[in-house]
């Protein structure tokens, strides 16, 4: 069943809570505010149902309508992505962060004309903030263009020291497998934010993907020590620890030919 009907809410005129019921109600800033911490620690699908829940309190925030595209597209539901922003641009349809997450969804959909004409229109409406040069990165990387590196340096002089810009950066690179790019961006964010186990953890798997495997095992075990109940951070590290015994055992069969 596709998700988009699964991300539809109420108008608010529902049922009327008791006052027991009232006394423990989570508002609009509340389920704001834990979207963003699912998001900043990679919890997607919970970041999508904490936006949902905004939606349903304030219909009209649009921080929610795009957080719901942008949770869609690191799920990598593309399609779905493009379906909510098209539902939320009938109500908002000059919000720069909206036309530029729809962007990211045409572009890796593979809608590269019309990509770069939604990541233009969200230039154009005044859209100067990082998310919207990541944004524009995206298109221009999907299109193959060099121009990508100009948006992504413009995202992080608007954010300097912002890990989770940073850490966003990282992830594009990483999506379109600019794995050394990757891991300069990820070394930043750990730098700015070394307590945040999922910066580890993605630098790990940069650090994997360009064979760097004692450097990545590092990695995770930092991750796992961050956050010993990770069961992704658990997988990765035992993966790797299979890479670097195989890596050691071949390296000693060298050894013994040589002889």
């Amino acid at each position: 069943m596709s998700r988009f009907v699964n991300l539809e809410f109420e108008d608010g005129s529902g049922n009327q809570l008791d006052p027991e019921q009232r006394a423990l109600v989570k508002d609009e800033a509340y389920y704001l505010a834990e979207a963003r911490t699912a998001f900043e620690t990679g919890n997607f699908e919970q970041g999508l149902r904490f936006y949902s829940k905004v939606l349903e309190y304030n219909p009209k925030n649009a921080a929610a309508w795009t957080g719901q595209v942008r949770m869609l597209i690191e799920l990598g539901e593309f399609r779905e992505a493009k379906l909510w922003a098209d539902k939320a641009l009938e109500r908002f349809s000059n919000e720069p962060e909206l036309l530029a997450a729809k962007a990211v969804a045409l572009g890796r959909s593979g809608d590269l004309q019309g990509a770069l004409a939604f990541s233009d229109a969200s230039i154009e409406e005044r859209g100067d903030t990082p998310y919207v040069w990541l944004a524009r990165g995206d298109v221009l990387l999907a299109r193959e263009e060099s121009r990508a590196d100009y948006c992504f340096e413009k995202a992080l002089l608007l954010a300097p020291h912002d890990w989770f810009t940073a850490w966003l950066a990282a992830r594009i690179r990483f999506y379109y497998e600019q794995f050394v790019l990757a891991l300069k961006l990820i070394q930043q964010a750990v730098e700015l934010n070394p307590g945040n186990f999922l910066l580890w953890l993605e630098q790990g798997h940069c650090q994997q993907a360009i064979g760097l495997v004692g450097a990545a095992e590092t990695s995770f075990t930092q991750a796992h020590q961050l956050n010993p109940r990770s069961q992704e951070a658990d997988n990765a590290l035992h993966r790797i620890s299979e890479v670097g015994m195989l890596a050691r055992l071949r390296g000693k069969l060298r050894e013994l030919f040589k002889r």
